[in-house]
């Protein structure tokens, strides 16, 4: 006799679970429910987002995802997982993270014109006994870009919510991305597929996805 045994799904495991996600970016909201993951949204509250000067660069959004994970002003509950994300552009040694004004935009994509880049997404998963938190790494190259273009897009985009002022599912995604080696979606803001292999790792406690 053959086994008859059903593999669930991941979105179905998780329905035992209460998943909560902790982040202000309807570009996560919208990628963790493509996954077919039902979650609460967290109600917002305040981080201070600050980072020691001497942290590398690239455990920057590794640190910000677990310094918003502590701040979440709630208990959990038995079942409860709190996600929670930050997302970082890394040009060499620096970290771009959302401008302020229109002006630092357009200088923030000035300065990745015609370079390589990385996007860096830090995620943690937070139960009442357990944490993880991991990082994702996306290189993106932008063709040159002229300052006719640059000023299109700011304008007409208004990016000052995205980490390194650019969404690469909007138009300069489409005509200044030359190349990208990695997740598509960690540049968007939520590495999804390692989301999930973690997720699975988080919920049967195995000490390592990777």
């Amino acid at each position: 006799m053959g086994d008859n045994t059903k593999i669930m799904l991941l979105h179905e495991k998780l329905k035992a679970f209460n998943i909560i996600l902790a982040s202000a970016s309807p570009r996560r909201r919208e990628l963790l429910r493509a996954t077919g993951i039902e979650y609460a949204l967290a109600p917002k509250f305040d981080c201070d987002e600050v980072y020691p000067a001497t942290l590398p660069a690239e455990d920057v959004a590794a640190y910000l995802s677990q310094l918003k994970s502590h701040a979440y002003p709630h208990a959990l509950g038995v079942n409860d997982i709190l996600i929670t994300a930050d997302t970082t552009v890394v040009l060499g040694n620096e970290v771009s993270g959302k401008p302020a004004d229109e002006a630092e935009a357009r200088l923030m994509i000035a300065r990745l014109s015609g370079r390589e880049h990385s996007v860096v997404t830090g995620v943690t998963l937070r139960s009442v006994d357990n944490e993880r938190c991991f990082s994702s790494t996306s290189k993106v190259r932008f063709a040159p870009l002229t300052e006719e273009q640059i000023a299109y897009y700011v304008e007409n985009y208004r990016p000052m919510d995205k980490a390194g002022a650019y969404g690469i599912q909007e138009w300069i995604g489409y005509c200044g991305i030359e190349s990208i080696e990695g997740s598509f979606y960690n540049v968007m803001g939520l590495p999804v597929q390692r989301l999930c292999r973690e997720l699975e790792c988080f919920i049967e406690r195995l000490p390592s996805c990777y």
